[in-house]
This record gives structure tokens, C-alpha cells and sequence, in this order.
């Protein structure tokens, strides 16, 4: 197994508050750019563990995956463990590996963005060892922009999509895996703009709902205006019902503001997504007439409890990042600097809630991780 160049952390509590929250803060991993640990992303299983993987740049055109665990709740983790190297890892502005449980598999899929390609690397073993399973865009060379996200289904089967180029234009592609990532199924063309591309440098999002829907969230370029869409699949990925403009206002806007937004399922089945329009996050919740400020930013995510949703965003860049729990009506600040957090539940919205995100001062970068509230 190869070194990186940046230093681990493992289980250091700083000496930060938990405020309101219900632990402290752990840092992961650290070091100076430009190898520096990037783009975290976390996923929490039915036992309460909590995955963790980010990404480092290890070379002028070489990038690293790497994987952590806590299974005490996310009061210590696992030294991270290196999946191994990836030719051009595509990372920055939510480019980076994606994390799902399934089952006793742990998938993580990483897009080499020199290269074009999906590729899924899988443990059954607690993540002591790895496996690259699969490529999972099935046109080669086509995932190049680098963008995607993948789920898992409470019954473990898991969706990956991606802004796919095959076409010669920016789509919204799927693809699903039934046996826990070995294989993965037939791409299926999620969404076409009837303008020719969807938004090129926003990320999309998917989620499940209980009952094993698939809803996928991104931003469409249309008509002049980068606005939120929304898309479900009732057959488990095979086709995708249409996509429909999510919100009451639009933002006409002739640039990628390269921010996708997030998407989370209630316990009761409704859809409830995030995003930002012109300098503003909204939070609208699937049966509600008028989507809700929350205030200015960027970089919003969501996750799904039994209570509500929770969210993360950015004021901005680097600037403070901030939580809104449910039933709050206002936010608190989760971290005094950060960049692109996400945070995560537990299957059923029930278990830790967990956030992640970047941190820096100057060339100096760290990974640091917060339960923010244990979901009974």
C-alpha cells in the first residue's frame, strides 16, 4: 500500500464546542496543498457505522482514494485506509469520490476524469481490503466531466448517475447494481434537455425512498435559465418519469454556477431538495406550495430523518458553513470555515447524522467530521 503525502489524524477531538450538537469535532486527515485531502463524502449503515471517503491528489495526473470508519458512533475512526490510485481522480467543486453501504459491501466509485470512467471499488471485509469491481458507464470515456452520485436502497440495491458526454452534449445517465456493485446494469438516459445540454459543471444527486424509488435531482439549462429539475423512477432505473422544474422563481443565468444542490426522502415519501438560486438556498419539500429561504449561500446538501430534513450550506467559499436542524427556524454555524460539506442519516432517517467537510488555513487542509444529532 502506498503513502500519501499528507498526515492522518485519526480520533483527535479539537478543541471546538459541540454547542447544540451531539458530539465533538474529529479530524480525519490533514495536509498542505496541492496533495492536500479533498471532497469527503459519508454514508451511515442499518448498524449506525460511519463511512467516510475522500480523495487526495498524489501526483500531476494521479489522485487517491481513501476510506474511514467509526463504529462507536463518531467518536473515533479507523486510520484511513488507501483504495489505491486513480489516473486524473476528478476532484474539487463536488468532483471526488461517492460512498454507499450495501449490505456488507461498502462501494465507493471515483471517476479518473483524464480517462472517462465510472469505476467502482468495493470491501465485504469492513474495508480492510478492496476490489475493483466494475466500470459502470458502459461507453467508455464518457463520465469525463467528472460528476456524479450514488445511492443505496434499503433493500441494498444501489443507483449511480453521472453527466454523461456519449451523446456529444451534457445528460443525466443511470445505472443500478443488484448484487452489491459487482455488476452493474445497461445505462439508461435519465434526462435530455430539449435545448441540448443539461447545466455541465453542477453535480447531480439521487436518493431512494422507502419503497425503492429512485429520485434524482439536477440542474437543467433551458430556456436561458439554470433551474433545479427533478426526475423519479418507479422500476428500479429501468425508465425515468419527466423531469419537472422544481420552485417558483427560475434563474436566468448564461454560465454553470457549478452547485447542483442535494435531494433526501422522508419518512412519509416526500421529496425534499436544497439548492441555490442567484445568491440564495432554498428548501422545498415535495406538497408545499412556496419553497423557503434559507437565508444567502451556496453548496447546500440535505439529509432525511425522522423528524424533518437537516441541512448544511456555505455563505460562501471558504466562509462559514451552516445546520438547520428540523422545526428550527433558524440555522447555527457549524463550522467557521469550510468548503463543500454534506452531512448524512441513517437508514430511515433513524441513527447518527453526520456532517463532513473541508477546512483550511492557507496551504494547510484537513477532513473534519461531526455527529450534529443522534436520530432515535
Amino acid at each position: 500500500m502506498r503513502t500519501s503525502s499528507f498526515v492522518f489524524i485519526v480520533a483527535i477531538v479539537l478543541s471546538i464546542p459541540a454547542t447544540a450538537f451531539g458530539g465533538d469535532v474529529v479530524e480525519l486527515a490533514q495536509g498542505a496543498a496541492p496533495q492536500q485531502p479533498e471532497q469527503p463524502q459519508v454514508a451511515i449503515d442499518a448498524d449506525g457505522v460511519i463511512h467516510i471517503a475522500f480523495g487526495a491528489k498524489s501526483g500531476k495526473s494521479q489522485g487517491d482514494i481513501h476510506y474511514a470508519r467509526s463504529d462507536d458512533g463518531g467518536k473515533s475512526f479507523s486510520p484511513p485506509v488507501n483504495l489505491g490510485t486513480v489516473n486524473g481522480l476528478a476532484l474539487g467543486m463536488r468532483r471526488g469520490p461517492r460512498i454507499a453501504v450495501s449490505g456488507k459491501a461498502i462501494c465507493i466509485s471515483a471517476i479518473g476524469h483524464k480517462d472517462g470512467n465510472i469505476l467502482l471499488f468495493r470491501s465485504t471485509d469492513k474495508g480492510n481490503t478492496w476490489e475493483q469491481a466494475a466500470t459502470i458507464n458502459d461507453e467508455l470515456g464518457s463520465a469525463g466531466e467528472g460528476l456524479h452520485a450514488m445511492a443505496a436502497s434499503p433493500k441494498g440495491e444501489l443507483t449511480c448517475i453521472w453527466l454523461d458526454h456519449r451523446n456529444k452534449q451534457s445528460e443525466v445517465f443511470a445505472s443500478t447494481s443488484t448484487d452489491g456493485g459487482k455488476t452493474w446494469s445497461k445505462n439508461v438516459l435519465a434526462y435530455r434537455s430539449p435545448d441540448g445540454d443539461v447545466c455541465p459543471c453542477c453535480h447531480p444527486s439521487v436518493t431512494y425512498s422507502l419503497d425503492g424509488k429512485i429520485h434524482v435531482l439536477w440542474r437543467n439549462a433551458l430556456g436561458g435559465s439554470r433551474d433545479m429539475y427533478h426526475a423519479i423512477s418507479s422500476d428500479g432505473g429501468k425508465t425515468f418519469a419527466k423531469g419537472l422544474k422544481l420552485g417558483a422563481g427560475t434563474w436566468p443565468l448564461d454560465r454553470c454556477p457549478m452547485d447542483g444542490g442535494s435531494i433526501a426522502v422522508l419518512a412519509n415519501g416526500k421529496s425534499a431538495t436544497v439548492w441555490r438560486r442567484d445568491k440564495s438556498v432554498f428548501l422545498l419539500v415535495d406538497g408545499q406550495q412556496e419553497e423557503r429561504r434559507l437565508g444567502v449561500g451556496e453548496q447546500p446538501w440535505i439529509a432525511a430523518t425522522a423528524d424533518g430534513p437537516v441541512v448544511v450550506w456555505l455563505k460562501k467559499r471558504g466562509d462559514a458553513a451552516f445546520l438547520l436542524s428540523p422545526g428550527s427556524s433558524s440555522p447555527v454555524e457549524l463550522a467557521a470555515h469550510a468548503n463543500d460539506p454534506v452531512i448524512a442519516s441513517g437508514p430511515n432517517g433513524r441513527g447518527p447524522v453526520v456532517a463532513v467537510w473541508e477546512t483550511h488555513e492557507g496551504k494547510n487542509y484537513a477532513i473534519q467530521c461531526q455527529v450534529v444529532t443522534d436520530a432515535k
